[in-house]
């Protein structure tokens, strides 16, 4: 496993975000369209492979995880992803991370 600086994980924007919003991405099987509150004016959109994982998207709503802020944005099947949803796991298990207690959407994770 490489390691890395502290200055570099320094560098990662880490936020939680509430998902208000999923939506399934045509001809995609494993992507979800989220619209995320991380406490900005707008919610962002964010492009996630974890279909898979939830027979209902919808359970995904109201939920808070953390979700990488500052990655430079990607198209994805015409989509823009605008960050990354952190999630453990692998092909036998899958689990979103949820803070312990309820915080504001934008608290940042230091």
């Amino acid at each position: 496993m490489e390691q890395i600086s502290y200055d570099d994980f320094a560098k990662l924007e880490i936020k939680i975000g509430t998902i208000l919003a999923v939506d399934i991405v045509p001809d995609a099987d494993k992507l979800l369209k989220l619209m995320v509150d991380v406490g900005e004016a707008t919610p962002r959109q964010i492009i996630s492979g974890i279909r898979t994982f939830f027979a209902d998207p919808q359970v995904l709503v109201g939920k808070s995880c953390p979700f990488l802020t500052n990655l430079v944005p990607r198209v994805i099947r015409g989509l823009e992803s605008q960050g990354m949803i952190l999630a453990v796991g692998n092909e036998a298990v899958f689990s979103l991370l949820h803070p312990e207690n309820n915080v504001p959407p934008g608290t940042l994770i230091k």
